[in-house]
């Protein structure tokens, strides 16, 4: 135990603390079991297919990484996203955790959980992996080459539900741009999947020819929650915690959209959808208030935004709706709603395997009919062009 309390930075004679166990989950006689299916059809815009190893890439690798990847040993590690440790607990919920291997992993228990459950009618895989992050670009390209024919092979051939994410090398728009265009003619893949965090913010110049590749073939930019870590990932420094690492993601949306906006992505690239998932949703009234109202002020050095920053948000970016960072009480959930002044910005989403919410209940209470199909089925629709038939 002096070595756990070491490792915490808590010195050898602080009191021992014992790790917290995750939460029971209720089981089906439980007072705390709801059922709240969706409505059937639901599109579900964020789930998480998971790399068994790194030996299920190797058959689609080339001959020559192949033999890189065998030579250096380096299929003995997984590169798993540091951003989301396996055993953390909100990142599995419990009754999704296969009794081998790592959640997602089981493309059976994928299809009953999270397909069949929720009677889905499209979802859309979106892998978390370290490839993305590598610092080699040629080895990143690589490994992401292998991961969306991987995807394609063993998830989207199995079930005409699945639509998936194009895995792209961020560190090399370039590379990333030739990824986009090589996997375009598949339409099963629907968009691009990039993280929150990485060396540049987003909006920068040096990743245009990525936003110019995904507009042409109608693919929204889907950035998700989680950091490359070439640079801390809290404005303060580096944290001590993965508490401290996880909450400060929706302080990094609020950045990212700083970023796409001031630079002129969305001037420049006006066909463009951002998908923002597992950002959490009521910090968004916030954001666009202080965005506003700055901009009123300083509008002369950013003269190529004709419209608020909140209206070029309410055209051209959506937010999953897990986790749902609903208030407690509806009329709240109602006023928030009202501040984001769009009915089209939410979409459908359970983000499986990951644990923001009980049983089925994968919408808040307080939501109109019209708004919840809108959030379950047609805002899908309008942001992902290649769901429609």
């Amino acid at each position: 135990m002096a070595l756990i309390t070491l490792a915490l930075g808590r010195g050898a004679d602080a009191p021992a603390i014992e790790p917290l166990a995750a939460p029971p989950y209720p089981g089906p006689n439980s007072e705390l079991w709801h059922v709240s299916v969706p409505a059937p059809g639901a599109i579900d815009c964020d789930i998480h297919p998971a790399l068994p190893s790194m030996q299920a890439l190797v058959p689609y690798l080339d001959e020559y990484w192949r033999a890189h990847i065998t030579m250096r040993g380096l299929e003995r590690d997984n590169y798993t996203a540091s951003a989301f440790p396996p055993n953390a607990p909100i990142n599995v919920r419990p009754d999704w955790k296969p009794a081998n291997g790592n959640a997602g992993t089981d493309s059976e228990l994928l299809r009953t959980q999270a397909l069949d459950a929720f009677d889905t009618r499209y979802a859309i895989c979106n892998v978390l992996h370290g490839a993305q992050a590598i610092f080699s670009e040629d080895l990143s390209a690589a490994m992401c080459r292998a991961i969306n024919d991987w995807l394609a092979a063993e998830w989207l051939s199995r079930d005409d539900r699945l639509r998936a994410s194009i895995v792209v090398p961020m560190h090399s728009p370039e590379l990333a741009a030739q990824e986009i265009e090589r996997m375009a003619g598949d339409q099963r893949f629907v968009q691009v999947l990039v993280w929150e965090m990485g060396e540049l913010p987003l909006g920068r110049r040096i990743h245009w020819p990525i936003y110019r590749a995904a507009e042409r073939h109608d693919l929204p930019i889907g950035i998700h929650a989680g950091s490359s870590y070439r640079h801390a990932p809290t404005n303060l420094g580096w944290p001590s915690y993965y508490l401290e690492d996880y909450v400060s993601w929706s302080t990094g949306f609020a950045g990212v959209l700083n970023s796409l906006i001031s630079e002129g992505v969305f001037v420049e690239f006006p066909r463009l959808k951002v998908v923002l998932m597992e950002s959490g949703v009521t910090w968004l009234p916030g954001w666009m208030w202080r965005a506003d109202k700055t901009w009123r002020g300083v509008r002369a050095e950013v003269p190529w935004l004709e419209k608020s920053p909140a209206a070029y948000a309410r055209e051209h970016v959506r937010l999953t709706v897990q986790p749902f960072d609903a208030p407690p009480r509806a009329d709240q959930l109602q006023r928030i709603i009202e501040e984001i002044g769009s009915d089209e910005m939410l979409l459908f989403a359970t983000d499986y395997p990951h644990w923001h919410f009980d049983d089925k209940d994968a919408l808040p209470d307080g939501l109109s009919e019209s708004l919840t199909r809108k959030i379950l089925v047609d805002n899908a629709l309008k942001t992902f062009p290649r769901l429609s038939p």
